[in-house]
């Protein structure tokens, strides 16, 4: 398998177990977490945070999100989802732009 290939089915497989895998948290709002959409509003603020200014993140947003039920496990997949998903965004945005300047063809 050429190792372009290799890494994108890595890349796949990190994907997919992180929305599929086994968790505390259902696939669903896993995968909302991913997308950064269609979350309730007692997450929305954490994941908006971890998807656009993670810097901004304090003990504050978890007891909030943790106070509407959550458990520490359940926001830590949610955490992840979110990163996972905004690093899958621009890993693709970035393979993209490869891509457009490549013509498809592989850089040494």
């Amino acid at each position: 398998m050429p190792e372009k290939d290799h890494k994108r089915a890595m890349y796949r497989a990190l994907v997919d177990n992180v929305l599929h895998g086994a968790g505390r948290t259902p696939p669903d709002q896993r995968s909302r977490a991913f997308r950064d959409a269609d979350l309730p509003a007692d997450v929305q603020s954490l994941i908006d945070k971890v998807v656009t200014r993670p810097t901004e993140i304090t003990d504050a947003d978890f007891t909030a999100a943790k106070a509407s039920g959550h458990t520490e496990d359940q926001l830590f997949e949610l955490v992840i989802s979110a990163a996972v998903g905004r690093s899958a965004r621009l890993y693709d945005a970035g393979l993209a732009a490869l891509d457009d300047a490549t013509g498809g063809e592989e850089i040494r």
